[in-house]
């Protein structure tokens, strides 16, 4: 017999019992799924290859009923993940097997748009193109612009300080976001940032933004708004070698030149997304540019030329120069779409997401073309040129357990490969389960340790999306016995999430 103080521990079945019960207390019963069919859905993020189950997934439509979840499961001690639109790719809203899924795609309302103060303030689960198309009749948009606006969320934006084309001159997620409202893993109600440009005390604003849900769950945001542009007009601009297509890209930069966008796309890519949206690429380009200019006609009309003086002396083989709108829609119809492109001539991809410093981009181009070979996989790539964020799609079948080990392998070397050359694991897509164990390559364990640390202050018993973002100890010390010595790169067996 049990000692008194012995607990025989639940199992699966009983624990999810428990936990439907106590939030069938304070949750409709539309607002909660814990049936397998019901729950598949939610199994995994835009990341597919990893998958789970969650004991339950709550569909909450106030902040009350927010507030009172997590109440409940700080008291019984289970995990709880968030979730958007689930357009992530990294699975950072992958569920925890014994865990809660909160999704908060019912927090879809635009509360206010306030023309005067060039703001909106929006509830968590509104896209992010539905803020622009409710700004537009003030002559207002939002400038982050991820290519799954159309699906993706402000909260998932905020979560992973997502970016877009134009992040270069307007900024990422970070710069465009003025205050947040949501609540802490206890309940407890937290206002983070102002309406002002400033607020008082600790700018912890900066901290949730890019959190990936760790420290708080977020339930709504006030964004900036900027004027529409006169007018804006875009240049592409092909290359026959990498290197120059690169070099193109420092000496744009290098020149005072600041573009709306500036953005590269290699051989493979331009061929999938002309198939697809019909653009007018230049098929016969190694890489192409798309450098965007907008502002007053006269602005425009000046930096255009300037740009193209500039991809003219960098080697450029052809230019052109977008005559009106739907032309300047057409030309970047084809970066807008590379992620479905890619699914139509491969049955999986998966993207990566690091960045280097800029005069690199033809050193990782060429790279990749070499692991290519190494691992015996397709790779098209597309960058945010402009900041060094690169998006390389690693092609493969995830139904062939040796192409997604393959495909495991190539993208954990762009990743260290990312980072030898003076870059990091990610830019905008987040490390989720993804990129932990590029993360012991990246930082040292008293920098992972100083992480941990801050969850700890908003999170102390690691509730929040537990097991992803910031790799344990113990997990760095057993990928480092895989590196080989010396700080050279490696092709190590990944361990399984």
């Amino acid at each position: 017999m049990n000692a008194p103080h012995d607990i025989t521990p639940l199992s699966h079945a009983e624990r999810q019992a428990q936990v439907v019960r106590a939030l069938q207390a304070v949750l409709p019963h539309e607002a909660l799924l814990w049936n397998g069919e019901e729950t598949t859905p939610f199994e995994c993020d835009g990341l597919t290859a990893y998958r789970q189950r969650p004991l339950a997934v709550a569909l909450p439509e106030a902040h009350a009923q927010v507030q009172a979840l997590l109440k409940v499961c700080h008291a019984l001690d289970v995990p709880v993940v968030a979730r958007g639109a689930g357009t992530g790719l990294s699975g950072g809203a992958m569920p925890h097997a014994l865990g809660v899924t909160l999704s908060l795609a019912k927090f879809n309302r635009i509360l206010e748009v306030d023309p005067a103060s060039r703001t909106a303030r929006v509830q968590c689960g509104v896209r992010n193109l539905a803020i622009s198309e409710a700004a537009a009749p003030h002559g207002l948009y939002y400038a982050p612009d991820p290519s799954s606006q159309i699906a993706c969320t402000i909260g998932g934006n905020v979560a992973e300080n997502s970016g877009g084309v134009h992040c270069l001159k307007y900024g990422l997620t970070l710069h465009n976001v003025l205050k947040v409202r949501g609540f802490t893993i206890e309940g407890e109600p937290v206002v983070l940032g102002s309406d002002a440009l400033d607020c008082p005390g600790l700018d912890l604003l900066s901290v949730v933004v890019g959190s990936e849900g760790m420290l708080a769950v977020m339930t709504e945001v006030t964004v900036k708004l900027v004027p529409r542009p006169l007018l804006a007009r875009c240049i592409m601009a092909s290359f026959d070698d990498i290197r120059r297509a690169g070099d193109a890209v420092a000496s744009v930069i290098a020149a005072g030149i600041i573009p709306a966008g500036l953005e590269m796309m290699d051989k493979p890519m331009t061929a999938a997304v002309e198939d697809f949206v019909h653009a007018g690429y230049d098929l016969t380009a190694q890489a192409i540019l798309l450098c965007e200019s907008d502002g007053t006609p006269e602005e425009v009309e000046e930096e255009i030329g300037r740009m193209s003086q500039v991809l003219n002396a960098a080697g450029a083989t052809a230019i052109a120069v977008s005559r009106d709108e739907a032309e300047r829609l057409k030309f970047w119809s084809g970066r807008k779409n590379a992620f479905p492109a890619s699914g139509r001539i491969s049955p999986d991809y998966m993207c990566m997401d690091s960045t280097i410093p800029r005069k690199r981009l033809a050193d990782i181009l060429l790279a990749i073309q070499q692991m290519e070979k190494t691992y015996g996989l397709r790779c098209a790539n597309v960058f945010h040129a402009g900041d060094g964020n690169l998006h390389p799609l690693i092609l493969f079948d995830a139904n062939d357990a040796d192409q997604l080990h393959r495909a495991e392998l190539f993208g954990a070397d762009i990743l260290e490969t990312s980072v030898a050359m003076g870059g990091t694991v990610t830019g905008e897509h987040g490390v989720g389960v993804e990129k932990l164990n590029s993360m012991c390559v990246q930082f040292s364990d008293q920098e992972n340790e100083q992480m941990f640390g801050v969850k700890r202050a908003f999170d102390p018993k690691g509730l929040l999306n537990p097991g992803k973002v910031i790799p344990t100890l113990n997990r760095c010390a057993e990928y480092g016995k895989m590196l080989v010595r010396g700080g050279q790169i490696a092709h190590p067996e990944l361990p399984r999430f």
